[in-house]
């Protein structure tokens, strides 16, 4: 396959190796247009993240042709001398592109095994280079099936299912209390980066709202307008923790924020309605004993640790399936890739019988008296069988070729044989597979004589 694939991510590069290329393609649809500009390139896409930047390209020239032609372009983007640059790139050409495709698109090359944002990532990338009219059969059949291999991933393995970060963990916890977080309010206790993270994350799942305390108001109202949430002052605690179900706690204090003394008069007054505390702070910010109370559920960092252990081991387990998952799709869609080199050797000898059998069946029908229908009806038949069954071994040995052998040398030889033309049955060949099945290029369809109902 004419594909080649070049970047760099945070497992390869520094964040100021990845900043070089992310600057010089914040404008995607002008980066597309210095791909398409490249000898020998005719299709691009950019998929650029934080933690990665990569092009796709396809084109007539051998993989190898292309990585030449794309590698001095990024040396040019990145201003770098090849001992500097060389060492932080990747490149996979051909069937490895089309792999390293797929496991991108299914959160398999990611930091955060089985995270949700890459596929909608690169889903945003091929978005812009299609309509920028960047992309066209061979990207577009490769991102399409990329985007079907992923979700396989995500609803056949469990991959995605085991919270690997604090905020992620945050909300999985809360689920796990309240079985849903619609109309749950949340409680950020400090001005941490962490809990705003882990807020953010609340939100998307329907959170109906988010109050910030902090040791001064100031950090308090920072970090409520990042959020989208309401500020209040720390001597206000007691009575927001009436009112929280989920608090998160991050602050910098020397001792208990949260003591049991203070919240067995707030559960009272809470009626023992359930209440989660996520104590990311260190030193603790919730007195442990705080859990012996009815229910009050206190997770600290090491308790996180521990759930975000076991749930990193369930996700790995999940990935060798989701890997071998990737493997089989590969090697489904380049067989299926292999069989389209046929198709229009098998249009193009199908339709050159169907004009001979045509034109021989007008001529025969010429000296049929007017009327006599079913004559007619029967002559046409014994030609469309004739064409069948005439066709029928080399179409059938053809697409087996196609689709497990090395089918060039067939296709030349009957190309010569027959003199076809290809380039009217190349056009009409099919561009993707059906989903859920592969497209039979070789069934015959009946015979019209030229000129019925055409």
């Amino acid at each position: 396959m004419r594909l080649a694939a070049i970047g760099l991510s945070h497992r390869t590069a520094s964040i100021e190796v990845r900043e070089r290329f992310a600057h010089q393609t914040a404008d995607l649809c002008a980066a597309l247009d210095q791909l398409k500009a490249l000898e020998l390139v005719e299709e691009a896409c950019i998929v650029s993240t934080c933690n990665r930047v990569e092009f796709y390209v396809a084109g007539h020239a051998e993989p190898t042709a292309l990585v030449r032609a794309l590698r001095g372009h990024l040396l040019g983007l990145a201003g770098l001398p090849p001992e500097e640059l060389d060492p932080h790139l990747y490149v996979h050409e051909g069937e490895q592109g089309l792999r390293h495709l797929f496991r991108v698109a299914s959160s398999l090359d990611s930091m955060v095994l089985g995270e949700p944002q890459i596929l909608g990532q690169v889903k945003e990338a091929f978005r812009v280079a299609s309509e920028h009219g960047a992309v066209r059969a061979d990207l577009t059949r490769a991102f399409q099936k990329a985007f079907s291999v992923a979700k396989r991933v995500r609803t056949e393995t469990g991959i995605a299912e085991n919270a690997v970060s604090m905020s992620f963990a945050a909300v999985e916890l809360g689920r796990e209390i309240f079985n849903s977080l619609d109309g749950k309010e949340v409680l950020l206790v400090g001005a941490g980066k962490m809990a705003g993270l882990a807020a953010k994350h609340l939100m998307s799942y329907g959170v109906s709202q988010v109050r910030v305390t902090s040791r001064t108001l100031a950090s308090a109202e920072k970090l409520a307008n990042e959020v989208g949430g309401i500020p209040s002052a720390i001597t206000d605690l007691p009575m927001l923790l009436q009112n929280a179900d989920i608090v998160i706690s991050s602050t910098a204090a020397p001792g208990y924020v949260v003591t049991k003394e203070l919240m067995s008069k707030v559960v009272r007054a809470r009626r023992y309605r359930p209440i989660l505390f996520v104590d990311i702070a260190v030193p603790r910010d919730v007195d442990p004993r705080v859990a012996d109370l009815d229910n009050c559920f206190v997770y600290d960092v090491d308790d996180m640790e521990k759930v975000l252990e076991l749930n990193r081991e369930a996700r790995a387990r999940e990935a060798q399936a989701a890997e071998q998952l990737v493997v089989d799709e590969l090697s489904a869609y380049l067989r299926w890739l292999k069989s389209q080199q046929v198709v229009p050797v098998i249009k193009a000898l199908r339709e050159q019988a169907m004009r001979v059998a045509g034109a021989e069946v007008e001529r025969t029908l010429a000296n049929v008296k007017d009327g006599d229908k079913k004559t007619s009806q029967s002559i046409k038949a014994m030609a469309n069988a004739i064409v069948n069954k005439m066709l029928h071994p080399v179409l059938t040995r053809l697409k087996e070729e196609g689709a497990q052998g090395d089918p060039q040398i067939m296709v030349d030889v009957l190309v010569q044989l027959f003199a076809l033309d290809l380039e009217a049955a190349a056009e009409e060949a099919p561009a993707k597979p059906a989903e859920g099945k592969t497209e039979d290029p070789g069934n015959v369809v009946p015979l019209r004589a030229p000129g019925a109902g055409e």
